[in-house]
């Protein structure tokens, strides 16, 4: 569970090589953990998502893919159902779009904070938010199986970059 207050969107012009490491190494952990293999397209398809650190859509990841000389829509959209079963993805539904899980030890909800000026997001695991949903799910007889919650908005960068616009009007 996320406890820091200070949530941090991820940028573009932080250091993604650093990043990708970090993430790949998570994700070959899952794998190995789920007995699954991490295959050289399944691998490519996490990269990509990754890389973007903004919701990248499954066209996009194709594109990428088809100028690396490879793949058609089924094996973009077989690895993506691939990666979100085992929760190294997350699917960000008003977007149409993916994006990687910061988090991908333990299976939880994804809950977003995205931008909708420049894109960029931070994930959430707040057990607050989960324990509203579930309570009213059971207040409503109603089973739960998955959520996500996304909440658009606008981040620190954008928001300064309004309000120094509105000053220089």
């Amino acid at each position: 569970m996320n406890t820091d207050k200070n949530l941090h969107f991820i940028y573009a012009d932080h250091d993604h090589q650093s990043c990708i490491a970090k993430a790949m190494e998570n994700a070959e952990l899952v794998c190995q953990r789920q007995s699954q293999r991490f295959t050289a397209i399944r691998r490519r398809v996490f990269e990509l998502v990754w890389q973007q650190h903004k919701p990248i859509g499954a066209y996009e990841v194709l594109e990428k893919l088809q100028q690396d000389g490879r793949a058609a829509p089924p094996t973009v959209y077989r690895a993506l159902d691939f990666l979100l079963g085992l929760g190294l993805v997350h699917r960000i539904a008003s977007l149409n779009a993916y994006v990687g899980c910061i988090h991908p030890e333990y299976p939880h909800d994804g809950q977003f904070l995205i931008c909708k000026s420049c894109k960029a997001y931070a994930e959430l695991d707040s057990s607050l938010i989960t324990a509203a949903i579930e309570q009213s799910a059971s207040d409503s007889d109603f089973e739960v199986h998955r959520h996500t919650v996304e909440i658009m908005g606008l981040c620190p960068r954008c928001r300064v970059k309004l309000s120094e616009a509105e000053k220089n009007g």
